[in-house]
């Protein structure tokens, strides 16, 4: 499997309104922590956020976390 591009090292820190959201895996889309679809021929598929109220959520940004779409603090083991 392919290594994801890593755009920070460091989470997104993002208020979010109720409704679905999509994590970008790859590290590719210009619209980071979302998808924008970059991973379209890559072996990455974005995962879903589903919020149903209001909430502050750290979003992965250097797409290591093995808690996707949440930062669990890999980003602290890179280089």
């Amino acid at each position: 499997m392919s290594t994801a591009d890593c755009p920070q090292k460091k989470p997104y820190v993002v208020e979010l309104e109720p409704g679905t959201y999509w994590w970008c895996a790859c590290g590719k889309s210009s619209t980071q922590p979302f998808c924008d679809g970059s991973h379209k021929g890559t072996d990455f598929s974005p995962a879903p956020i589903k919020v149903t109220e209001k909430t502050k959520m750290g979003l992965c940004g250097c797409k290591r976390t093995n808690k996707p779409p949440v930062c669990d603090g890999s980003h602290k083991d890179l280089d």
